[in-house]
C-alpha cells in the first residue's frame, strides 16, 4: 500500500488523474476495477474516480509496487536561466516574460527553459516544494517557438492550469504581436489555410481549402513604416504552428529574421538571426463566474516597451 497527501497545487485534481500520475503503466482497465473493489480510498474512505482532491487529503492505494516508478536517478545539471521577469501576478497565475533565445521548455540540449526559472523563482517564494508535490507541478499554459520574445503564462495551481487551458480553448483571450516585415503587409483581416508538415515543422499556406490544410485567420495592423520595414501589430483570431510568419510570408511581407519563412538577403543584411516577434499583450473576454480565473475578466495584460521596439528604432541606423 502506499499513501500521498494532496498539496495545495492539487487542490481540485481529478482523483483518477492523481492516481494516473503517481502510478507508472497502470492499465486503464485495472485502475478502474481498483476503483470498483475499493483498492483506492481518500481519507480512509472508498471514492469515486471523479472525486476532487482537498489539500490534506490522505490518498491510499492498494496496488501491486510494480506499478509505483523506482527513485528516479538525480537529472543532469542545467545551464542557469537568466533572471526571471513577471510582468503580471496573483495568487493563481503569473505572466512571464520570455526573451528571444530561451527555451519554454527543457530539451536534450539541458539548455535552460523558462519553466525552470518559473518553478525556481515559486521555490524561493515557498509557493512550491519540488519534493513535496505529488500530481502536479506549476505549469506554463501556452508556449511560445524559441526565436520569439513574450508573454507566457504559468499556472500555479492545478485549478489555475485548467481554467486558462479553457480559456485558451474557447477564444476567450485575445493575443497580439508586434513584428518586423520586410514590406509592408496590407492591413486588415486576412484568411488563408494552412498544412503542417510535421517531419520538416514547417508549414504552408495558401489562398483556398485543400486536403490537410486548416483555415487561419489574422488581424494586420501597420503601426509605422520605415524605408522598406514595417512595424505591425498582429491580432490572431486562430493559433496555428507559425501562423504569423508564414501567413506574412504569403502576403508577400516576410518577418525580419525569420530563417524559414523570411527574406534571407534582408536578414542577413541587417543582422536580424531571428524573427522580429513579439508576443505583447494579452486581453480576457468576461469569464464565466464559475471560472478560477474570473477575476482576470475584460483585463488586458500587456508588455512595457518591448525590445522589439528598439529593434525597429535601429533598422534608421542601416
Amino acid at each position: 500500500m502506499k499513501q500521498f497527501s494532496a498539496g495545495a497545487n492539487e487542490e481540485g485534481a481529478r482523483l483518477s488523474r492523481f492516481v494516473e500520475s503517481v502510478t507508472t503503466g497502470l492499465p486503464a482497465s485495472l485502475l478502474y476495477k481498483s476503483f470498483r473493489n475499493k483498492r483506492i480510498k481518500v481519507n480512509g474512505k472508498r471514492q469515486t474516480p471523479d472525486y476532487r482532491l482537498r489539500q490534506g487529503d490522505l490518498v491510499e492505494l492498494y496496488i501491486n509496487d510494480e506499478f509505483f516508478a523506482a527513485a528516479p536517478q538525480k537529472p543532469p545539471a542545467k545551464k542557469p536561466a537568466a533572471p526571471l521577469q513577471v510582468v503580471y501576478e496573483d495568487d493563481a497565475i503569473a505572466v512571464l516574460y520570455k526573451p528571444a533565445h530561451l527555451l519554454c521548455h527543457g530539451d536534450r540540449t539541458g539548455d535552460a527553459s523558462l519553466v525552470d526559472a518559473f518553478l525556481s523563482y515559486l521555490a524561493q517564494k515557498g509557493e512550491f516544494d519540488p519534493r513535496g508535490e505529488v500530481a502536479f507541478r506549476p505549469a506554463l499554459c501556452n508556449r511560445l517557438d524559441r526565436g520569439t520574445e513574450g508573454l507566457v503564462v504559468g499556472a500555479k495551481t492545478y485549478a489555475a492550469l485548467r481554467d486558462m487551458n479553457a480559456i485558451i480553448r474557447e477564444g476567450l483571450v485575445r493575443k497580439e504581436y508586434l513584428t518586423i516585415t520586410f514590406g509592408a503587409p496590407p492591413a486588415g483581416r486576412h484568411t488563408a489555410y494552412l498544412r503542417h508538415d510535421e517531419k520538416n515543422n514547417k508549414v504552408k499556406v495558401q489562398a483556398g481549402p485543400g486536403e490537410g490544410f486548416k483555415q487561419i485567420i489574422t488581424n494586420v495592423a501597420v503601426k509605422r513604416v520605415q524605408g522598406p520595414f514595417a512595424l505591425c501589430r498582429i491580432g490572431l483570431v486562430t493559433g496555428r504552428t507559425h501562423q504569423i510568419r508564414a501567413h506574412l510570408a504569403f502576403l508577400g511581407a516576410p518577418v525580419l529574421g525569420d530563417v524559414k519563412y523570411g527574406n534571407r538577403k534582408w536578414n542577413e543584411k541587417t543582422g536580424f538571426r531571428t524573427q522580429a516577434l513579439c508576443a505583447e499583450s494579452l486581453t480576457f473576454s468576461p469569464l464565466p463566474a464559475e471560472n478560477a480565473l474570473c477575476a482576470l475578466s475584460g483585463r488586458t495584460i500587456r508588455l512595457e516597451h518591448p525590445a522589439i521596439l528598439d529593434k525597429f528604432a535601429s533598422l534608421a541606423k542601416q
